[in-house]
């Protein structure tokens, strides 16, 4: 038998075994308790990172434990596959999109297949696939029906060279495109969109209901959901019918407005802006269509704003105030339209100073003086002034009756008002899922029939990056006959945006071959919700608020019945690694061509160690930072799969930090697991060749006291690791009690007795979610039947806990002087006895006067003399 550790001998083969036994292959028992445990599923950019390696050990570490702990485990995995990297490919490599997305997820699948995770590649979902997409198009059409999804006209980031809308995230913080780097513009298109603000309320109210989520996650939402309380008043436009709508929050302090805003978008802009202000006001509109949506509302940024000419009247008080349009004022948010309060509202004060507007008080401290000019806002509560009918009312009573009043008077009415915004689906780009619709000049938004299913993307197509979406210039593809009329119609030349797909994949993979149906009630209502969700914490926002939109949607139309996709969820940090980055130029430095020098510190007088660039003087930044190839600093998983194996990878990953915080990459840990592992198979590889290591266990009666105190660490180790995979799912202490585990035996005195058997069996069944190939391996040495991750969870025997005997400090007058071993039992006066009967502690007391004697019970004992 092997009797050296050789990780790259043992882990293909048992995964290669593991395969032909179905091990992973997922359970349909109804009897046994399900648990869905999932992490977000990978874009297949290529190549595993260390982030993936964390997330995926983590989760599978979860699987497993589930599996021995007797329930039925969906663990599967799949491939976020559609997006703009796959057509940039197409661009750069001349091969189709399809072709590099699929070479990347036969990779990648091979790298995960290393890591030794229990996944299920029977429900492998990848979203690129017409069986996949086909469902994407169907669900579509269910929005479609619904009332959910809808076309308007709408302003879009737009990059001018690569011809398509981008998110606000594709757009950096000098508003140009991630992707071209142009200067992003400003552009008014019909777009799809799905009305994700119809279930505003739920999605905010129903975070209360996940409890297993970070608090900071759920606050995240909420703030992006973004509830205002408030009123909708409206200012009468001087010289025309219609009426300018705003939305406040602050109607206690309409008596102080001095201005109303339009957003340069405004369809009111036009009609208020004179003749003499109209070529300013388009040369200032155009100047706005440059600018990105993060320029125009960027905190730090100055508010640009200009006079259109127009009036409008405050109808509480009859004045008339200025309408201006500015940056910051956006369209699409709220009505487009907002009043200017400076006195109350530290972005209106600036806005009115600079632009010389009044700024009138109307809400004051009780002791305050209206007369006196501010210097800055006044946004606390106080008392209102100046304000009519309303003089002397407490400002947050005001908020009501002001509302009552404008109720009444027909000026407004209370309103409930969301940050968030319709999802904007629409991308102009091939590599997505086609939109199922088609337009026919007759009948309108035509959907594409179920039967015809899926709408496939073309494979004819020429790539350059640059101009319209290769789907618009396929006119064999585009002309059709209307589903409808037969008469001459187009198809929607649209793809989805890619969160649609990652937004319902988890449900799917509950019923991952069905080809009828996009899933069964029974089998997604069986397995979901997902019991533990395991990803970044960059997807807190919008991957996690979309999968909830869908499923609340999908659940409205009755094919599925809960209201929430994820019951917990796990954030895991980041995997960091020591960076070094060259303070003068700014740039990272590849660690191939740093110097490491040891100097003394002229302040301590201590050596510490200095690192330059080669060929330089130049003292580097170290620091720990992101894994990232632009900063030299990833670490290649194959690289250390190939020199330590699967197990350690993984068992370092869990050891050096909690989960949910970022973990520094340090080789010195890494091999430092690598000796764990290799002292767990030398120790049962001693055990196994040691003649009565086959002994029968004895009566827990007849032991000595040895074996109790390693019986003692046994379950010890079986209550500490239990507990710390239970909750927070506490990785690292949970390895250290294993650590704690393995030393009790090395350290063992009673390595012929079925303790001790009972103690390696424990320590190799305790290990088996964390590093699964060695313990595999052991586990049959060891003669065990069937695969080690078949077994049951140890349970740990409470009686084994009862401390026999305890070692009793001895201290006189507070220095320890012996230590002895009493009965736990043992009463204070039994202990003093005890203490006292010591022939080291008699010589300390001998001829010397008592004053008092201390008792801890348990710990010591302390004798004061004279």
């Amino acid at each position: 038998m092997e009797s050296r550790y050789n990780p790259s001998a043992i882990e293909s083969q048992w995964q290669q075994k593991w395969l032909e036994m179905g091990l992973d292959r997922t359970q349909e028992n109804p009897k046994q308790p399900k648990f869905y445990a999932l992490s977000m599923f990978p874009y297949p950019s290529g190549n595993l990172h260390m982030g993936h390696v964390r997330n995926y050990t983590i989760t599978d570490v979860i699987a497993r434990l589930k599996r021995m702990q007797g329930h039925r485990v969906l663990h599967p995995m799949g491939w976020d596959a559609f997006g703009l990297p796959a057509e940039n490919a197409a661009i750069d490599r001349g091969i189709p999109p399809a072709q590099w997305t699929y070479q990347n997820i036969a990779h990648m699948k091979g790298q995960l297949q290393r890591l030794g995770l229990s996944l299920d590649w029977e429900r492998e979902v990848t979203t690129c696939s017409p069986d996949y997409y086909r469902w994407t198009q169907w669900l579509f059409l269910q929005f479609y029906e619904a009332g959910l999804a809808y076309q308007k006209e709408a302003a879009v980031n737009w990059d001018p060279i690569d011809q398509t809308v981008l998110a606000n995230e594709q757009v950096d913080s000098e508003g140009r495109s991630w992707r071209s780097g142009a200067k992003v513009e400003r552009k008014l298109l019909r777009q799809w969109f799905l009305k994700i603000t119809d279930y505003a309320e739920q999605l905010l109210q129903d975070l209360d209901q996940l409890d297993g989520w970070p608090e900071r996650v759920k606050l995240m939402q909420a703030n992006w959901i973004g509830k205002s309380v408030g009123a909708y008043l409206e200012f009468p436009i001087v010289g025309l019918e219609e009426k300018i709508g705003v939305f406040t929050t602050r109607p206690d302090t309409v008596y102080g407005v001095s201005y109303v805003v339009l957003a340069p978008e405004h369809p009111l802009t036009p009609q208020v802006t004179t003749t003499a202000q109209k070529q300013a006001v388009e040369q200032f509109i155009q100047e706005v269509s440059q600018e990105s949506e993060l320029e125009r509302t960027a905190e730090d940024k100055p508010k640009r704003g200009i006079f259109t000419g127009g009036k409008a009247i405050n109808p509480f008080n009859g004045q008339e105030v200025p309408i201006l349009i500015a940056d910051y004022v956006l369209y699409e948010y709220g009505t487009g339209a907002v009043m200017g309060v400076p006195a109350h509202d530290v972005r209106d004060f600036e806005f009115a100073t600079k632009y010389d507007l009044p700024i009138t008080t109307v809400i004051m401290p009780a002791e305050g003086d209206a007369s006196e000019p501010l210097a800055a806002a006044y946004t606390d509560p106080g008392i209102m002034v100046n304000s009519g009918p309303f003089d002397g009312t407490p400002s947050g009573e005001g908020k009501t009756k002001v509302i009552e009043y404008a109720e009444q008077q027909g000026y407004g009415k209370a309103r409930i008002q969301y940050r968030l915004r319709d999802w904007l689906i629409s991308r102009q780009r091939y590599w997505g899922c086609p939109i199922p619709v088609i337009h026919c000049p007759d009948c309108g938004i035509v959907p594409v029939p179920d039967e015809e299913l899926p709408v496939t993307l073309p494979d004819n197509v020429e790539f350059t990056g640059r101009g319209a979406s290769p789907l618009s210039q396929l006119e064999d593809w585009v002309n059709v006959k209307c589903p409808t009329c037969g008469g001459d119609a187009k198809r929607e030349t649209d793809t989805m945006d890619t969160f649609i797909d990652s937004s319902w994949y988890f449900l799917r993979y509950t019923d991952a071959k069905n080809e009828q149906d996009v899933f069964t009630p029974q089998k997604v209502n069986d397995w979901m919700p997902v019991d533990q969700y395991v990803g970044g914490i960059e997807h807190a926002i919008l991957h996690l608020l979309y999968s909830r939109f869908f499923t609340k949607v999908l659940r409205d139309r009755g094919l599925l019945n809960f209201d929430e996709p994820f019951k917990r969820l796990l954030t895991q940090g980041m995997v960091q690694a020591m960076t070094y980055k060259n303070p003068e130029t700014g740039k990272y430095v590849v660690p191939s061509q740093v110097t490491a020098v040891e100097e003394v510190n002229s302040e301590t007088g201590k050596a510490e160690t200095v690192y330059y660039e080669k060929g330089t003087e130049t003292q580097l930044s170290v620091f720990f930072e992101k894994m990232s190839k632009s900063k030299y600093n990833g670490i290649d998983p194959a690289e250390v799969l190939s020199k330590y194996g699967a197990d350690t990878a993984r068992m370092f990953i869990l050891f050096k930090a909690p989960p949910e915080k970022d973990l520094e990459w340090d080789d010195a840990d890494v091999e430092g697991q690598f000796r764990f592992l290799n002292r767990v198979w030398r120790l049962v590889d001693e055990f196994v060749n040691h003649p009565s290591s086959a002994k029968k266990k004895q009566k827990t009666g007849e032991l000595t006291k040895a074996e109790k105190d390693l019986r003692r660490a046994i379950h010890t180790a079986i209550k500490e690791v239990s507990d710390d995979l239970e909750g927070d799912y506490q990785f690292n202490t949970a390895v250290s009690e294993l650590m704690k585990l393995s030393n009790a035996l090395n350290d063992a005195d009673c390595k012929d007795s079925p303790i001790y058997r009972e103690g390696i069996e424990a320590l190799v069944l305790l290990l088996a979610p964390f590093a699964p190939h060695i313990v595999e391996e052991l586990w049959e040495r060891l003669g065990g039947k069937g695969s080690v991750h078949q077994q049951a969870w140890l349970r740990y025997d409470p009686e084994a806990l009862v401390v026999d005997e305890i070692d009793l400090v001895i201290q006189v007058m507070g220095k320890k002087r012996d230590v002895i071993q009493v009965p736990a039992s043992a009463t204070k006066a039994e202990l003093e006895e005890f203490a006292r009967s010591s022939e080291k502690i008699q010589g300390y007391l001998e001829g010397k006067e008592i004053r008092k004697v201390i008792v801890v019970p348990g710990k010591l004992i302390n004798f004061v003399v004279g």
